[in-house]
């Protein structure tokens, strides 16, 4: 597999086999996600490079992120495991297709299921909430995270497909 998240070998893996080579791994820099997150995006398998945004029921930083160049990054969201608020709505897949992320995971909501299926980009998340968040400007971005317990820093990579989510700090070989 090559490097490039923009190549479309590097979307020749199975979260299975990765879990398969690292099962007996004790260090924590292979991490496997926790099997809560649901699938809203039309892109069903992702991988790339992590970015992050750490804020709570205010997706300022989330916007802001995603209307930059995504570059096949995937943007890696702690929202708290808010249940309360969408961070991502359909106006944010959008901006993130267009903009060449290859995956956006939210550890939260998302709202407009129905626009962000249409997204060509991955999308996970807890849930969806039909109501949108508060515009605070607060958060902080390109910081480790927690996502549901899991360690999850900038510059790891991750990778999505069927099976779940995983997070390695470099690229699989």
């Amino acid at each position: 597999m090559t490097t490039s998240p923009d190549s479309a070998s590097s979307l020749d893996f199975a979260t299975c086999d990765f879990c398969d080579a690292h099962k007996n791994d004790s260090d924590g820099a292979f991490r496997v996600l926790p099997p809560v997150f649901r699938d809203f995006g039309a892109r069903r398998k992702f991988a790339g490079p992590v970015s992050t945004v750490k804020c709570f029921e205010d997706n300022t930083l989330v916007k802001a992120a995603l209307d930059t160049p995504g570059q096949g990054r995937v943007l890696v969201v702690d929202g708290g495991g808010s249940l309360r608020r969408a961070l991502v709505g359909g106006n944010l897949g959008a901006a993130a297709a267009k903009n060449g992320w290859a995956g956006v995971v939210v550890d939260g909501c998302v709202r407009d299921v129905a626009e962000l299926a249409a997204c060509e980009v991955g999308i996970r998340a807890l849930a969806s909430m039909p109501l949108p968040t508060e515009k605070r400007h607060e958060g902080q971005r390109d910081v480790a995270v927690q996502v549901q317990g899991v360690w999850v820093r900038p510059g790891d990579w991750l990778y999505a497909d069927a099976d779940g989510i995983v997070v390695m700090p470099a690229p699989a070989p």
